[in-house]
């Protein structure tokens, strides 16, 4: 039997490990913050409780342990790939019972302390975290906290607490006792193991790395201290402090706009497989030269986030616009940015930009059409030029006619960022959205002076509670006013309305407000709306929601409805109806097979299949000539990922798309 060569795998007790007098334990730079939370603490107590309570012999197993040996000026350190957050949490809790026994137990104390501190320095920690936050650990861990005044809120303080709160004085001993019986299996890496992929095979079960933390292992393991030091402090630091809690959005917007593909925001750990593919080889200089556009880049998104940050003011205003929309569009514009920061665009090219993404994304959601998945296609036409960029907005840009018929009669989205624009108030403090047409009017309430809400009919009624979120019911009024005119009948509130600064609220001053003096309003503000979110004259089709293909959502295994995703299959123009991937995969196969047959053998060769010479095993085949075979044996994922290939080899991937159907869309 062989044997492994690069890897020594001993099982030890965890206790006898951490002891040991020859080692320091070392966190790297690279690692994920400390973030075991109070639950997790609880259930490792329990546990402990458990085997201290069990007949003589019995261990508990916390799992693996996987380190590297590095000696550093003549000390022998073992730095933790992985099990940080458990060894740390494990000290934590040895701290606490330290501190409780040093009153009562001091022999019991000195021989907790042999675990936490090193033996020739009780000063320091035998676990050394992150630069970052080793300070805190520390103080924590060696009962320093109260000598700094005020603390500051960390993982550590919380769960040492919970620990000290937890375990009394008297329990001390029974808990050291479950803490002697907990074993692990210690993987120690020499030099030529591969580090990051035992790592990633190690966080493929339990509480999973999330895809920024895996970056930041892939980026600088296999790096010496020093350069992990010189990225972490030069790039990495800047680009978290640049990006804060967003920081995983950061990576996917990044990626996106890099890659023009849609991905995933959560699951599959789809972010970090888009970086590694993107950068699949970091060696220290190249490392350098990327890390350095990602720090641009962060600094982009943080103006983005916080658009006051911009040095232009119309800029400025145009990304606090775009806001108003979320940052599913962040990947595009911030393309745009960097082009106009680094003077390859201007402003004016930069505003241009925004304000077509503003018009596509409101008058989308004026048409109840979804504004997901589209900004991968926008990026992927930008780097096409400034005209294919326009060509792509026009063409999923409901029309001038469309938009006129949902704000007639569906309620007017983001009201206060219209109503906003179309009045032309730069800010929005002091300024309420106002129903002329109240919501819940009272019986008493009158539109004319004369009939009053309750002698209305039903019919009449229901025709105004329609109108009432509508564009031409709604207006901006000062706070002050708007208290005073709420649920007031319309002649009280025609008086309120010619005191506000505000000269669209003026305006209204109709004899009477009821659905025909609405619906005046309505079609006299659509012309304004058009004229501001506006939809470029070039010739192009309103597409009714069409999906590039490119774009198309991959779906694992094969969910219910799969039969009937697609409502059809536009292909270069033709009409295909074609309702599922399955069938959408052989149709595409069998055509390119006679249109563009040396690209699918390039793609298929690359790719190990789909296509092969002989039926090599038993399966579901179809035949593409006498001496070629289609297998069609793959999952629903796979044959979309086919097929988006080989019609990107072909060339032919951007006039290919879907239209989901019902089914489809709620999958």
């Amino acid at each position: 039997m062989g044997t492994a060569t690069n890897i020594d795998a001993t099982a030890v007790n965890t206790i006898e490990w951490l002891s040991a007098a020859e080692h320091t334990i070392v966190v790297p730079v690279y690692q994920r913050q400390y973030r075991w939370d109070i639950g997790g603490c609880e259930q490792l107590l329990a546990d402990i409780r458990a085997v201290a309570d069990a007949a003589d012999g019995h261990m508990h197993f916390i799992g693996s342990i996987l380190s590297t040996l590095s000696a550093q000026d003549g000390a022998r350190e073992l730095v933790l790939i992985d099990g940080q957050q458990r060894i740390t949490t494990l000290m934590l809790l040895v701290a606490a019972l330290h501190h409780s026994a040093k009153l009562t137990d001091p022999e019991l104390a000195a021989e907790l302390e042999r675990v936490l501190v090193l033996a020739d320095d009780r000063h320091r920690t035998k676990l050394r975290p992150h630069h970052a936050w080793a300070t805190v650990f520390e103080d924590v861990v060696l009962d320093r906290r109260g000598e700094q005044g005020a603390l500051p809120d960390s993982r550590f303080d919380d769960n040492y607490a919970f620990f000290r709160s937890q375990v009394p004085a008297a329990e001390v001993p029974r808990i050291w006792r479950g803490v002697q019986r907990l074993e692990h299996v210690a993987i120690t890496l020499r030099a030529d193991a591969n580090a990051q992929q035992i790592f990633e095979s190690l966080n493929s079960t339990g509480e999973p790395l999330r895809d920024h933390e895996l970056i930041h292992n892939y980026v600088l393991m296999g790096l010496t201290h020093a350069q992990q030091s010189e990225i972490e402090d030069t790039f990495w630091l800047p680009i978290e402090q640049n990006t804060g809690d967003a920081i995983g959005t950061f990576w996917r917007h990044y990626l996106v706009m890099m890659t023009g593909r849609e991905i995933a925001a959560a699951g599959d750990r789809g972010v970090y497989d888009a970086f590694r593919q993107q950068f699949p080889r970091l060696d220290f200089a190249t490392l350098r030269e990327h890390a350095g556009q990602w720090r641009d880049y962060s600094e982009i998104y943080r103006i983005l986030l916080q658009p006051s940050l911009a040095p232009d003011a119309e800029v400025a205003r145009q990304l606090d616009y775009v806001n108003t929309f979320g940052r599913g569009m962040y990947p595009l514009v911030m393309r745009a940015y960097h082009d106009y920061a680094v003077g390859v665009s201007s402003v004016k090219d930069l505003v241009d930009t925004i304000e077509q993404v503003q018009s596509l994304l409101l008058r989308r959601t004026v048409v109840a059409l979804s504004n997901k998945r589209l900004v991968a296609r926008l990026c992927r036409a930008r780097e096409r030029g400034a005209d294919a960029l326009v060509r792509a907005i026009v063409r999923i840009t409901p029309s001038d006619e469309r938009v006129r018929v949902g704000l007639k009669y569906a309620e007017l989205p983001h009201a206060a960022y219209v109503l906003g624009r179309l009045s032309g108030v730069t800010s929005m403090d002091g300024l309420d959205v106002e129903h002329v047409f109240p919501l819940a009017p009272a019986d008493s309430w009158t539109g004319d002076g004369e009939r009053v809400w309750a002698d209305y009919s039903e019919d009449e009624q229901n025709s105004h509670r329609a109108l009432a979120e509508t564009l031409g019911n709604l207006a901006l009024l000062e706070q002050s006013l708007a208290e005073r005119a709420f649920d007031a009948s319309y002649p009280e509130k025609r008086e309120l309305y010619a005191k506000s600064a505000i000269a669209a609220t003026r305006q209204l001053d109709a004899d009477a407000w009821g659905t025909a003096a609405i619906a005046e309003r309505t079609a006299r503000l659509t012309d304004a709306f058009l004229g501001i979110w506006t939809r470029s004259a070039i010739a192009a089709i309103d597409d009714d929601d069409l999906t590039p293909i490119l774009d198309a959502q991959k779906r694992r295994g094969w969910p219910r409805g799969w039969e009937r995703e697609f409502e059809y299959v536009e292909y270069r123009g033709e009409h295909w109806d074609v309702f599922d991937v399955k069938y959408l995969f052989n149709r595409i196969f069998k055509r390119l097979w006679a249109d563009a047959r040396a690209d699918v053998e390039t793609f298929s060769a690359t790719r190990g299949g789909p296509i092969f010479e002989t039926q090599a095993w038993n399966g579901q085949w179809d035949a593409l000539d006498e001496t070629h075979f289609l297998y069609m044996g793959w999952d629903s994922k796979y044959m979309l990922t086919a097929v988006q290939g080989v019609l990107d080899e072909a060339g032919i991937a951007s006039e290919i798309f879907v239209k989901y159907s019902y089914i489809g869309a709620i999958m």
